[in-house]
């Protein structure tokens, strides 16, 4: 059983999005679809007679304090709930439907909802902004950096999760939510329309005085490689004499996303292998490379994870970038996302992925070529350090 990480969970864009929680990396398996009921053997047949029979005493025999019956899709939903939790695995469980469609309009790129990031209040548990997007609902209504949520729509939040948040908050287009925000010591009210914002997730720019193009990429969803070829293209790629990938807090995303993005700057040959119990499938460079030869340096910390280490993995074994920073979180593991007929889904663990060179890099992470830490926020040193090591390439190759 894979330990369950303690780490804090990355901020989250409440457009509402809930930015794969759990470092989840989304295979290109497709979803099945509705599932007929299995024939079960007699010894599984016999472990669910108690499972039908606790069911009937519930239904039966329970006296709620309320004197309402138990609502049976509660009773369901609570049974995936345990099924899911006995697998032991942090990176498999059970989405209602409430929180399905938040999850799937993530790995879309576009979401439906007023525009902040959300972070947890590491102190309370509870749920705060930690900024607001410009141009927003969020910021047309004065929300601001700090404010924590206490109600949505008359419905207390202080122990939401995040991903509870997300399911009340976002809602269609231009309906309204109510929110009572606890800012200091006061109580705020706000009432906001919804809105269909793209989750930002691409920065570029030139490093001044260096010639070195920066690329920050957020998360590997559908929308990722498009924005990528944008971000390229604004730094005249072409014109650079290196280029820095930034990965570091990226949590990862779609499978097809990874492979896309590694593919822009390697030409063919493997990127990843993927083991499913007995078999063994090599995944490629899909043939969409660039064409860029520059040096390139990637960064990353401990915060990368998933699909972030994929690339990272494929651009360290493959020789063609250097990884600098600190060593990343470590999640080598693949997940599906399965629909439910009750509107639900099941995020299930259902292969392992190693790197080029077969390093399974599962809770050790992928090892930077150059170590750097990160202890404060004054100085980026990562960033420091992989602009000196491009220059010195530079010289190398002038010389």
């Amino acid at each position: 059983m894979n330990p369950v990480r303690t780490r804090s969970l990355q901020p989250i864009l409440l457009l509402l999005a809930v930015l794969l929680l759990g470092f989840f990396l989304g295979s290109a398996h497709g979803a099945l679809d509705a599932q007929v009921s299995p024939a079960l053997s007699a010894d599984e047949q016999q472990l669910f007679d108690a499972f039908w029979q606790v069911w009937n005493h519930i239904r039966d025999d329970f006296v709620s304090p309320d004197g309402n019956l138990p609502d049976a899709s509660m009773l369901v939903d609570g049974a995936i709930r345990g099924m899911t939790n006995a697998l032991g695995d942090e990176h498999s469980g059970y989405l209602d439907p409430q929180q399905y469609p938040v999850m799937q309009e993530d790995w879309a790129g576009t979401v439906d909802g007023i525009g902040a990031v959300v972070e947890r209040d590491d102190d309370s548990g509870q749920q705060r902004i930690a900024w607001v997007l410009p141009g927003t609902p969020a910021e047309a209504a004065g929300l601001a950096a700090g404010d924590v949520f206490l109600q949505v729509d008359g419905v207390d939040v202080r122990e939401a999760s995040q991903l509870e948040l997300a399911a009340l908050v976002r809602g269609p287009v231009g309906t309204d939510v109510h929110l009572v925000m606890g800012r200091g010591d006061d109580r705020l009210g706000f009432t906001i329309t919804r809105a269909r914002i793209e989750i930002p997730n691409v920065e570029s720019r030139r490093l001044e005085g260096t010639g070195i193009g920066y690329i920050q990429l957020q998360h590997f969803n559908a929308n990722a490689r498009q924005q990528l070829e944008e971000g390229l293209e604004t730094l005249n790629a072409d014109s650079l004499s290196g280029l820095v990938l930034d990965l570091r807090n990226n949590p990862g995303g779609l499978l097809d996303s990874a492979i896309a993005i590694a593919s822009a700057f390697i030409e063919d040959g493997p990127l990843l292998i993927e083991q499913s119990g007995e078999d063994e499938r090599v995944h490629g460079a899909n043939g969409s490379f660039l064409g860029l030869t520059l040096p390139m340096a990637v960064l990353v910390n401990e915060q990368s994870a998933s699909a972030s280490e994929l690339v990272a993995g494929a651009l360290q074994d493959r020789g063609r970038a250097i990884i600098i920073g600190e060593p990343t979180f470590g999640k080598g593991t693949m997940q599906n996302l399965f629909a439910l007929d009750n509107g639900g889904g099941l995020q299930l663990t259902i292969a392992r992925w190693l790197t080029p060179e077969g390093h399974w890099i599962h809770d050790s992470g992928i090892v930077p070529d150059i170590h750097v830490d990160q202890p404060g926020q004054d100085e980026d040193l990562p960033l420091q350090a992989a602009i000196k090591h491009l220059q010195a390439l530079v010289v190398d190759q002038a010389a």
